[in-house]
């Protein structure tokens, strides 16, 4: 998934200087943003026959780390034991978090995946308020959560599984990309843990690569994935908080799991009942609420 990456301290001052064609522009970067990071998912969903989860994960780590490296530029050999063990800490939440939405995509499909991975940031919005309104959104989110995943013969309950394991990672991302951010200047944090991922990805590769070698066609999706779903959300999302207040950003972010359902219907093929596009609605109403409604 995008990176935590904060917004620079003069973005509302720039806002409010110029706020229409900012903000415009900024709008639809996030809808690009946001539309490249689902069609990203989806491709690479295509190539699970061939590749499996774990082996587009391992080619997303790939790219996501020579796109990092190339903006962040990290010093490696300058970083200290205290800067270290939080980057490494990151690294491994970052593989666990994709290998978990990407086996979930697999079991249960794009739109409720990425639906169960936004109770991560959910959930540490509301923890960090003591309001009414944020105990009304959770009690919203988790009927959309029980509408998802009632029992009934079809039900999935290990990709189900995953897709909460990934909300969880998703958190622990936020929490520790905040730590890197803040011990470590500019990207070079994040570029590290993406480089470090990677190469505890590369034999996993390896071995993959030897035992099913991969299609052309297979290997094209699973790249595509890693620059739809990594590059394209990193480097728009650089431009996109110049120009529109994180607020804006945030509430925006919300509707990435509608998103995901239309991809997945378009691309994929993957058809969502009326219960499950109800649960869906629950949890995005509850995330753009619980947004919305905070005070800078």
């Amino acid at each position: 998934m995008r990176q935590d990456l904060g917004q620079p301290a003069d973005t509302t001052s720039r806002a409010i200087q110029n706020p229409a064609p900012g903000r415009l522009a900024g709008v639809a970067a996030m809808f690009g943003s946001g539309l490249a990071n689902q069609t990203g998912a989806a491709i690479g969903a295509l190539a699970f026959p061939v590749l499996g989860p774990l082996g587009v994960v391992a080619v997303r780590q790939y790219v996501a780390a020579l796109v990092l490296v190339a903006v962040g530029r990290p010093r490696l050999r300058d970083f200290t034991r205290r800067q270290w063990w939080p980057v490494l800490l990151l690294a491994g939440v970052f593989g666990a978090m994709n290998l978990s939405l990407y086996s979930a995509i697999d079991r249960i499909g794009l739109g409720l995946a990425v639906t169960l991975e936004f109770l991560g940031p959910l959930g540490i919005a509301l923890a960090a308020t003591r309001r009414r309104l944020d105990a009304g959104c959770a009690a919203l989110a988790g009927a959309g959560v029980v509408v998802l995943m009632r029992p009934q013969p079809s039900a999935d309950y290990p990709g189900m599984a995953l897709g909460l394991v990934a909300a969880c990672c998703w958190a622990s991302y936020i929490l520790l990309n905040r730590v890197v951010g803040l011990r470590i200047p500019g990207a070079q944090g994040s570029a590290a843990a993406a480089c470090a991922s990677a190469l505890a990805f590369l034999p996993i590769g390896v071995v993959l690569a030897v035992r099913h070698p991969p299609t052309a066609g297979a290997l094209l999706c699973a790249v595509a994935a890693g620059v739809l779903s990594s590059a394209v959300p990193y480097l728009t999302d650089l431009i996109t908080l110049r120009r529109v207040p994180a607020q804006t950003f945030g509430l925006f972010m919300s509707v990435n799991p509608v998103l995901a359902a239309v991809v997945g219907w378009m691309v994929l093929g993957q058809h969502l009942g009326g219960a499950q596009c109800t649960g869906i609605g629950a949890v995005v109403v509850a995330n753009a609420v619980s947004i919305a409604s905070t005070r800078r």
